[in-house]
């Protein structure tokens, strides 16, 4: 991230307070070794920031209020016309402001008035799909909350949270959105959900003690609350250490405004295509302008020749036919739950080479479910991934067919059953859990069993870090039980046997920290449940109840991998895409995952978060291609990652759903939300939204990309030769000149009939293609080569040959025409022979358009059904001619300056216009004979 105006003289870059000024005084404290807020003590941290547990007095607030400003986001959005203007920067759009100023001097108003609509239209749709940083930054804004309680002159206050100042004391409880970022001075069970900062699922347990290891994410600042954050349980202070731009989610929304917008590579690449053209354009038009003038022709025939060729090479329907392309294929994607906000987002991921993804909820179900389970002497599997009460229970790869009549299992899933606090609740066939995600694996074991038993609850002590377990009493017959918890070494020192074939006998500890071990070491969560019998005149928790207990066993628990993922990889991995894990979770849980689902190799290293920020950009930069996993990550990270791997010359995908994520997805060449889990501000920063938040609905958006791009190629394939064949007609026309005199004062065909060419084949058959169905193999053959240009060998050879196809056949027909085979024409001769001409252009390009669908099969190798839309566009071309030869009979008026030619003459122009098809279809069985099917991509 670029440097940030810093908000005052006690904050800095990633947390490192330094002094505070007061009163034009500088005291020089602890920090000035360069250590973080967590880094500090209470005394330390309330010292620095010359304040204490009374808050500060009105007067201090006031002071600092007015020198280091309000509590509130300093990035002003970019103004609607400042981003609506910015459209207009595109070397595509240069080319059409140069066809409109063409027709302008022409005096085909019409024409010119077409052409800037396209020019419009194109960049209200990227307008319209831009502005990602500016909604963004205004979901930011909303995060902080209107008013908070503070401690003011020893007493307490509400005030608007933008008028909070470092040294400020706020007051937390359940439910508030923390209003800036503190160093927590006393916690009673606090927890927070920082998932939309950090990307961890669950709430984290906070408390006051610091923290000497330096460079730690903010996930692991566990004596610090961030601003936007959400306080799910417990009470707490905290002392204000840095408000506005300064606070994490200031830094994100400086990194969102700081992060340029990456282009995608198709629109780079056709950018470059289009500075070649208007090179090819402008060097021929300044060629030809010279030569003619030095054959001694007049100058203001050479102007409008040279203007005409000008017109007949721009590509006018190009921008209308991408853009088409685009939506088409967003529609496409939509329709497989991915939603594309940017249009060019479309292709990118077809040519997408690395694809770095979260972890929770994208690889995984984001559903805790247990897997694995030690109840008595005996080991169990259980089958089911997420909240469906399905499964079986496995001993031994067999099938247990009684889980509840064994007293052992029983025990241990009903204890986890009734101590506990979340409730599986289905809705329309589909199950969530209301309550805590870990505790909710719980009761689906049970529920997977067929345990429903409710036995009254009499009392309970709820989990809290201090005691780290959580136990019940509940009332039973004759006699009261209390169930029991929590983290195993903590259940352990409570328990003096353990329950093993419905008898209770000797505990050995050790074998079930072994156990425990074991289980950490595939990266599961593990909970620990026992239980004691009590006299039914119990009826409250007391310390003395929670000795002496009977230890039932171990549940172990993960977030599982979705399936559908794994194939989605395995997939990935054909493609030649590389697939990378950029999680905010623990490294040992992260490889463990990785490595279940094919990410990376078994000796892989996984790099941390803290390893990273002691790295340099060269030094990550030698190490990104080797590196598959990364964890405990913070925002700025992610945002290195992605830019190192660009560095490297790959077109970088990346998943994400929280606000941490927002400036990566606007940093890579595309970035992927998700729909279901993910917040607003990371949707906005976005070029694309899953709605199943399912990482293989990414694999089927690069097949949609990658057929995209094949439909988009076969446009620029199809669309050039029309342009090159009419600039080779005007220069060949003025190269004749000297032999034919027609030439010298006129052309074979008009500039407003060479601009209809150009915008009816874009429109009617162009177009079309992007209806192409999908070839067999997208997903079996590598990315392109991010170096790969339009403008290569493959492309010269078949524009150019198909150019000269069409321009020979126009003058062909031309001169046969005008110079006395005409036998039996009346009437304007000159006119009826442009007229042949045009029409030989059309059909060229009509016949050339069946082949084209494909750039190496032949024609006849596919159903000219498979596509009805070229079909349908062929035939419109065909009527629209047909009316415009025939217009002024028909209708008086000939405003493409058409007159009907004689009427034998359709044979030989449909026998020249199949020259289009015959001669591509040889150069495509010359090409397959040789053995090179490689058509450029």
């Amino acid at each position: 991230m670029g440097e940030v105006a810093l908000w005052c003289s006690s904050l800095c870059y990633n947390g490192r307070p330094q002094t505070i000024f007061t009163s034009g005084q500088t005291r020089a404290t602890a920090m000035q070794n360069g250590q973080a807020w967590y880094q500090l003590s209470v005394e330390q941290a309330l010292d620095a920031l010359e304040t204490s547990t009374d808050g500060l007095a009105t007067s201090q607030a006031e002071e600092r209020l007015s020198k280091y400003g309000h509590n509130e986001l300093g990035v002003k959005p970019t103004s609607a016309l400042v981003r609506f203007v910015r459209q207009f920067h595109n070397p595509l759009y240069y080319i059409l402001f140069a066809a409109a100023v063409v027709t302008f001097f022409l005096q085909q108003y019409l024409d010119m008035y077409v052409i800037l609509g396209v020019i419009l239209a194109s960049a209200i749709i990227g307008f319209l799909q831009e502005g990602k940083a500016e909604a963004a930054l205004k979901d930011l804004r909303k995060m902080i909350m209107p008013h908070t309680t503070v401690i003011r002159d020893g007493e307490e206050r509400t005030i608007p949270s933008r008028d909070l100042v470092p040294g400020d004391v706020v007051l937390l409880e359940s439910g508030d959105r923390v209003p800036a970022d503190l160093r927590l001075l006393s916690v009673k069970d606090l927890h927070a959900d920082e998932s939309m900062l950090t990307g961890e699922s669950t709430a984290v347990e906070k408390d006051t003690e610091q923290v000497d290891e330096p460079d730690l994410p903010p996930s692991d600042q566990q004596c610090m609350c961030f601003g936007g954050t959400f306080v799910t349980r417990g009470t707490g202070r905290g002392v204000v250490t840095a408000t506005g731009q300064e606070a994490e989610f200031g830094k994100i929304a400086g990194m969102l405004k700081e992060t340029g917008r990456v282009d995608p590579p198709i629109v780079k690449k056709v950018n470059q295509f289009v500075r070649w053209i208007i090179v090819a354009i402008l060097s021929f038009g300044a060629i030809t302008f010279g030569v003619g003038l030095a054959l001694g022709y007049d100058f203001g025939f050479m102007f409008l020749a040279t203007v005409g060729m000008i017109v007949a090479v721009i590509p006018e329907g190009l921008p209308a036919a991408l853009i088409s392309a685009f939506a088409i294929g967003a529609r496409a994607m939509g329709s497989r739950n991915a939603l594309i906000r940017r249009l060019p987002a479309v292709e990118t991921l077809g040519s997408t080479t690395v694809i770095c993804s979260d972890k929770t909820g994208t690889l995984t179900r984001n559903e805790m479910t247990v897997v694995r389970v030690l109840a008595g002497a005996s080991e169990y599997r259980i089958t089911g991934t997420g909240y469906e009460p399905h499964g079986e229970f496995l001993m031994n790869d067999e099938t247990v067919d009684s889980v509840l009549e064994n007293k052992d299992l029983f025990e241990l899933l009903r204890a986890g059953y009734l101590c506990n606090e979340a409730e599986l609740i289905e809705e329309e066939g589909h199950y969530r859990i209301d309550g805590d995600p870990t505790e909710g694996a719980l009761v689906v074991s049970a529920a997977k069993a067929g345990l429903e038993e409710d036995l009254p609850r009499l009392d309970g002590i709820p989990f809290s870090s201090e005691h780290k377990y959580m136990a019940t009493l509940h009332q039973a017959e004759g006699e009261n039980i209390v169930y029991v918890k929590g983290a195993p070494e903590k259940v352990l020192e409570m328990c003096h046997d353990r329950l093993v074939d419905g008898e209770t006998r000797p505990l050995k500890k050790e074998e079930i920290s072994d156990k425990v071990d074991e289980m950490s070491k595939e990266a599961l969560r593990t909970l620990a449940m026992a239980f004691k019998t009590v006299s039914a005149e119990t009826k409250q928790l007391q310390e003395d109840d929670l000795q002496g207990l009977t230890f039932l066993g171990i549940q172990g628990m993960i977030d599982p991998p979705r399936d559908e993922a794994i194939e989605a990889l395995r997939k990935c991995d054909a493609a030649g895409i590389r697939s990378v894990m950029i999680t905010g979770d623990y490294a040992v849980t992260a490889k463990a995952v990785a490595d279940q689902m094919g990410i990376g190799e078994k000796d892989d290293q996984v790099l941390t978060g803290e390893e990273l920020a002691r790295m340099s950009d060269n030094e990550l930069y030698d190490v990104v291609d080797t590196v598959s996993v990364y964890a405990r990550v913070t925002p700025e990270h992610k945002v290195r990652i992605v830019r190192q791997l660009q560095r490297r010359g790959h077109i970088v995908a990346i998943t994400g759903d929280g606000v941490n994520d927002a400036p990566a997805l606007k940093e890579a060449d595309i970035g992927v939300a998700m729909g279901v889990a993910g917040t607003e501000v990371s949707k906005d920063a976005s070029d694309m939204v899953l709605s199943d938040d399912n990482f293989a609905t990414i694999v089927a958006a690069v097949e949609e990309g990658r057929h995209i791009f094949n439909n988009i190629w076969k446009i620029i394939l199809f669309l050039l030769p029309t342009n090159g064949g009419q600039g080779l007609i005007m220069i060949a026309a003025m190269a004749l000149s000297p032999l034919v005199v027609v030439f010298r004062d006129s052309l074979p065909v008009e500039p407003i009939q060479i601009l209809w060419v150009n915008l009816v084949m874009a429109v009617a058959c162009a177009i079309p293609l992007v209806w192409e169905p999908k070839e067999k193999g997208l997903l079996e053959a590598p990315p392109r080569d991010p170096d790969w240009s339009f403008v290569n060998r493959f492309f010269l050879l078949r524009v150019g040959l198909v150019s000269l196809v069409s321009s020979g056949g126009a003058l062909l027909v031309f001169l046969l025409y005008y110079n006395g085979t005409n036998d039996g024409a009346t009437g304007d001769v000159l006119r009826q022979a442009q007229t042949a001409a045009f029409t030989t252009i059309i059909l060229i390009q009509l016949s050339y358009l069946f082949t084209a669908r494909s750039v190496e099969r032949s024609a006849f190798t596919f159903s000219p059904f498979s596509n009805r839309m070229v079909l349908l566009g062929a035939g419109a071309t065909l009527g629209l001619q047909l009316l415009l030869v025939y217009s002024e009979p028909l209708f008086g008026i000939a405003p493409f300056r058409t007159e009907p030619f004689a009427p034998q003459w359709w044979i030989p122009i449909a026998m020249v216009g199949t020259t289009g098809f015959l001669v591509t279809e040889g150069e495509k069985r010359v090409r397959r004979l040789r053995g090179r099917t490689n058509s450029g991509t």
